[in-house]
């Protein structure tokens, strides 16, 4: 079921290909600031109403982050591991061709890479019909870490408000991609001690701190971070990485992950959300009351959209970690500050302050 408001989404666009059973979809949900923005997410179970929410947090994460795109989201129904990507997102870019880059722009994301954003604009015949492509290509790869670049500089923004030091600071992580592998790299260069990562497989932890370089080699190697091994590690179930005695949990990977199940059990003071709509606003609401400090996914990782818009408009990586920092640091900084003040939720004055922006472009367009 798709919730449509004053906001959108404005436009659905469902395609399929009989010959190779490609199927997917686009949710453009608002473009008041500019054509939508959102990467193509390509999983077997990926959905139209999962889709659609995360097309609308897109719409939030732009407008906060005061860059010229609207909200959007793609969607594949296929497992990456029994197909060609690159083919199956080609005739996808094809059949979307009308929107691109005009209405959508295209970008990275769950099992899409710069490889597949090489292609779309190959197909569409213009750099500008996707983001996140190769060096090579003009573009700026998200494997460049702008992502988790913004998430770590979030986190530390967070545990500076709460007068934590990074040095005192352990932090659990969801997910060993490229999301994770980054915030965890940039979070112990800042001095945190990264004690839990998970994987599909399961959840290494070692209360004493992961070696970041060697658990990127393993992950590399055996395709898990469970095959880390150190005198002090353990392996633990998936799940139980969102309930680990923590002072940071971020949660980097699938949406809804800490639910009515879990979220008693939750110890960490600080939850950064690196994946989008990790947890539903109703659940954040409550941890809020416990006084857990939570950074919103759209504005914890906006770094990967502000990483599009400097290669959109042709900047440079120099550039564009300057303007992720800049722009991620600032808005986590501003949230939290008006949350402490107002003991509101951080995603309500988030909420609010990115509708108002929308709002204000709209009537100045009317």
């Amino acid at each position: 079921m798709i919730d449509y408001d004053s906001y959108g989404p404005e436009t659905i666009l469902q395609v399929y290909d009989a010959r190779t059973g490609m199927r997917g979809f686009t949710v453009i949900d608002n473009t008041t600031l500019g054509p939508g923005k959102g990467g193509i997410r390509l999983a077997p179970n990926v959905t139209l109403e999962e889709v659609s929410r995360l097309a609308r947090a897109m719409t939030w994460k732009n407008a906060l982050a005061g860059i010229p795109f609207g909200g959007a989201k793609s969607g594949i129904i296929a497992d990456p591991n029994k197909i060609d990507k690159t083919s199956f997102v080609r005739i996808f870019a094809r059949l979307a061709k009308p929107m691109i880059p005009g209405k959508y722009v295209a970008g990275p994301d769950m099992n899409t890479t710069e490889k597949e954003m090489d292609a779309i604009a190959e197909e569409i015949g213009t750099p500008k019909a996707a983001t996140g492509k190769s060096l090579e290509k003009g573009g700026l790869p998200h494997e460049l870490g702008s992502t988790g670049f913004g998430v770590a500089k979030s986190t530390l923004t967070a545990l500076e408000l709460m007068k934590i030091k990074p040095e005192n600071a352990s932090v659990a992580i969801e997910g060993f991609g490229n999301v994770g592998t980054f915030t965890a790299q940039f979070l112990v260069e800042a001095g945190a001690k990264v004690v839990a990562v998970s994987d599909s497989k399961g959840t290494i932890y070692d209360e004493k701190g992961l070696k970041i370089e060697k658990l990127e080699e393993i992950k590399k190697e055996k395709g898990t971070v469970t095959a880390y091994a150190s005198q002090t590690s353990r392996v633990l179930p998936s799940s139980n990485l969102f309930t680990l005695p923590t002072t940071v949990l971020i949660p980097g990977a699938r949406p809804d992950v800490i639910t009515d199940a879990n979220k008693n059990e939750v110890k960490a003071k600080l939850i950064v959300e690196a994946a989008n709509i990790p947890i539903s606003p109703s659940i954040e609401n409550e941890l809020w009351k416990k006084k857990i400090f939570i950074v919103p996914d759209f504005v914890a990782n906006a770094g990967g959209v502000i990483s599009s818009y400097v290669e959109f408009v042709g900047g440079t990586k120099e550039e564009m970690f300057k303007l992720v920092e800049e722009k991620v640091v600032d808005n986590t900084r501003l949230v939290l500050e008006k949350a402490i003040e107002t003991d509101n939720n951080p995603r309500k004055i988030a909420l609010e302050l990115a509708a108002r922006i929308i709002s204000e472009k709209y009537e100045s367009k009317n």
